[in-house]
């Protein structure tokens, strides 16, 4: 996986977490997300995978949910010292070289996706001295997003559910 900035590697990780925890997504989709998200070659990527992944996506759930930067702090380093090893620069598969920050270039996908996610939440949040990220507040969706922006904390993971919830308060309270 060729991630050159943090904000990338964390986009991915919400990406991954909403489709693990919300759509229940299967090998198949998976690895079309992993390809999506930067991987060279769409990956192969088993049933075995996916549901090793899934517990790495209810921790990542976790810390997107985190009611303050000192629980997300306290929830990626918790994390970081259970999956990652030193960063190294890594060429595998024909790439330029990346950070990575798993035991090896033969990690499983789970073990890969745990430290890589990690290692970009907590860069984040030093760069920003701020949450990385947060759950959806809409109640149709709840999907886990990153924020990489300067202003106020987002509370909706795209525009679109920020103006689904705004026309279904506007409904209830015309009624």
């Amino acid at each position: 996986m060729v991630i050159n900035r943090p904000s990338d590697a964390a986009e991915r990780a919400a990406a991954l977490t909403g489709a693990l925890r919300v759509d229940e997504a299967d090998a198949s989709a998976v690895a079309s997300l992993l390809h999506a998200h930067g991987e060279p070659a769409r990956p192969d990527v088993t049933d075995a995978d996916v549901a090793a992944l899934r517990p790495v996506a209810d921790r990542l759930w976790e810390i997107f949910g985190a009611p303050d930067v000192d629980t997300a702090a306290r929830l990626i380093n918790d994390l970081l010292a259970e999956t990652a090893a030193p960063p190294r620069l890594s060429a595998h598969d024909g790439t330029f070289w990346h950070l990575h920050a798993d035991r090896d270039d033969d990690a499983s996908w789970a073990e890969w996706f745990a430290a890589s996610s990690a290692l970009a939440l907590a860069v984040l949040l030093a760069e920003r001295r701020a949450l990385p990220g947060g759950l959806c507040a809409s109640a149709s969706c709840g999907r886990p997003f990153v924020m990489t922006g300067r202003g106020a904390p987002r509370r909706y993971c795209s525009a679109r559910c920020g103006s689904r919830e705004r026309v279904a308060s506007h409904r209830r309270a015309r009624k």
